[in-house]
């Protein structure tokens, strides 16, 4: 076989360039800084929401006392996942009856997993405990193993609902 100047070889390196730009682009969509956190509320809303890190910190801010997967009592600090589903404008207080007592929200994590709860469990006039979309833990943010956002559940015994890297937020009815 006779090789020409800019033969195979050439061919090759630039095919593997190309693959090594095209994997950059792929690992920089994928990782997320605290500046580009975005939590998603989407279904069976008034208003679809994507919120951002500023637009979270804008938003009234509680903090709550619970203890983690190991016993240990930590203060989270971020949003009350009432007042986000507010925002969406999914009913809640006095709106919460009748066909609105079917809808559920789904919790996802950015690799897949997902918790259930009933839209009466978050809802003030039902429930005694405040579900938090939290950012912070002891002060310091989320590391990257739990954040950039985690859902807390404080009156849960076990952390099953606990939902790290916390990307969306979906309104269902029950049996949809």
């Amino acid at each position: 076989m006779i090789q020409r100047r800019g033969g195979w070889k050439a061919r090759s390196a630039e095919a593997l360039m190309r693959l090594v730009a095209l994997a950059v682009t792929i690992i920089a969509a994928f990782a997320q800084t605290p500046a580009d956190v975005a939590l998603v509320i989407s279904g069976a809303v008034k208003q679809e929401l994507r919120l951002g890190a500023a637009d979270l910190k804008a938003m009234t801010r509680v903090k709550v006392t619970a203890k983690d997967h190991d016993g240990i009592a930590r203060q989270y600090d971020g949003v009350a996942l009432q007042t986000i589903l507010g925002k969406a404008g999914v009913p809640q207080g006095s709106e919460l009856r009748g066909k609105n007592m079917t809808l559920m929200v789904v919790a996802e994590a950015s690799d897949g997993y997902r918790a259930v709860f009933s839209l009466g469990e978050l809802d003030g006039d039902f429930a005694g405990v405040q579900v938090v979309v939290a950012d912070t833990e002891d002060g310091k943010p989320l590391d990257a193993q739990h954040g950039p956002l985690r859902l807390v559940v404080p009156g849960d015994k076990r952390q099953g609902r606990w939902v790290r890297m916390l990307k969306s937020l979906a309104v269902q009815k029950a049996g949809d």
